[in-house]
Formats: structure tokens, sequence, C-alpha cells
């Protein structure tokens, strides 16, 4: 396991310097973020929205990990930023019963197993006009697994490993030592494969149209994590099925309900 997934505290600054960075400024093209309310599905540790908090958006994180809401409430506080975090299924949020103009779903859309009904359960939660930025890296990239986050030294740093077969896939999780968790974890993104193609069959039939996409060649956050410049994917490259699954290291999307 890579060290930046230990300390969280990291995790949470390069999360808030990747979003000031670059995922502000893309999705203020499409939302008006002057006074806006915000939610995080999938927040963590809520680095994510600590920018859109010190611009005076209204912020909710929600996770289904306690533990990641604990310290979301205690980065914020260190931080003297105001911020509301909950700890459940973001299709049983409630919450005070207003609606927002921006859901963002950073590298989350890739565990969820019915896609459709996720997106559809947001629906109820985005203002009128309101938008949804989503984001995930292709399955077929060399880290589309996440297996950055094994805790072998060797296999969080193999690209391709989860391209192979399932059950030769699990077989080498074990093999390397990893925890019956990691093994749950890596093996369910393992069967949900979020291509390129399978996010979109899922936004049109959810009832979204896709504003904007946009592939990254080399994705944003590694310019914080790596000291890498950001790269977009060419329009010739990012119009070829599949191909374009094994080239784009994170993809963006706004979409919007029909």
């Amino acid at each position: 396991m890579q060290k930046r997934h230990l300390d969280r505290r990291r995790y949470f600054r390069e999360e808030a310097a990747t979003t000031g960075k670059y995922f502000i400024p893309y999705v203020s093209r499409f939302v008006n973020l002057d006074g806006a309310s915000v939610l995080e599905v999938g927040c963590g540790e809520g680095g994510n929205l600590l920018p859109f908090a010190r611009m005076g958006c209204r912020v909710v994180g929600v996770d289904l990990s306690e533990r990641r809401i604990v310290q979301a409430k205690e980065f914020f506080s260190q931080e003297d930023a105001a911020g509301t975090f909950v700890c459940q299924d973001v299709l049983d949020y409630v919450g005070d019963g207003r609606k927002f103009d921006l859901i963002m779903a950073h590298d989350v859309v890739e565990h969820i197993g019915d896609k459709v009904r996720m997106l559809r359960g947001l629906r109820r939660l985005l203002a009128s006009g309101g938008r949804l930025f989503v984001a995930f890296p292709a399955w077929h990239m060399p880290f589309g697994g996440h297996q950055q986050i094994a805790h072998s030294r060797v296999l969080s740093r193999l690209p391709f490993v989860h391209l192979l077969p399932l059950h030769m896939y699990e077989r080498v999780l074990r093999l390397f030592g990893e925890d019956e968790f990691t093994v749950n974890e890596l093996m369910a993104i393992r069967r949900t494969r979020c291509t390129v193609e399978a996010f979109e069959r899922a936004v049109a039939i959810a009832g979204y149209t896709v504003c904007d996409r946009q592939l990254w060649l080399v994705n944003p956050h590694y310019d914080v994590k790596f000291g890498l410049r950001p790269l977009r994917l060419n329009r010739l490259l990012s119009a070829l099925p599949y191909i374009r699954n094994f080239l784009s290291t994170s993809c963006f999307y706004v979409v919007k309900s029909l």
C-alpha cells in the first residue's frame, strides 16, 4: 500500500489541492458555484469538499465508512471550515430536505455494481438545473483495478494485474498475502469493471444526458501526487471504443437530468 493511503491527513491535503486546481475550474463551466450547495458521494475524509467550503459553498459529505466521516469532521475542524458529514448510504440520505446544485462522485462509481440504481437515486437530490460531476479511472488503464491500495509493495505497483481472469486474479491477491478485506474490495472492483462505454450506457438508462466528457491520458490528480503535468487524451483516441479505456487514467463527466 502506498504511503498516501496510510497517511490520511496527507491524502486529505492532496485531494483538496487537486479539487482547487482542477475540479473547481472544470465544474464551474457548468454550475454557478457562488453560494452553491455541494454534495459529495463517498466523501472519505472530505478533502474534495474543502475548497468548496472555503468558497462559501454549503457542503455535505456522505460516506459508508464511519472512520472516514470521523476523520472528515476532525480535518475540517482543524481547517476551521464548515461542513456536514454523514455516515450513511447516499440513497437513504434525506438531510434537511434541501437539494444540491452540484453532486460529486470522485473515484466512486467504479465501486458500484448497480450504477443505474445509484444514478437514479441521486436525481432526487439534484436541484433544478443542478449537475452531477463524476470522475473515475477507466477499467483497462494500468491501475484501473485500484491495486494501489494493496498492502504488498510489489502488487500495489504492478500495472494491469487486475486484467487477469477473475479466479486467477484472486489467486494472485492471496499469493501476495492480501487480507480478506482487501481481497474482497479489489475483487468487487474487478466485478464492476467500469468502462467508458458501461458508464455512458448507465447514464442514458438512468435518465441523464452528458453535458461534457473529458478523458485524461495523465490524470490531473497525478500533478499533486507525482508532479506530472496533466494531459488530455486527444479527440481521435477519445472517440475509439475499447482502446480509450486503456489510455484514460481518469474520465471526467458532467451530466444533467433529462
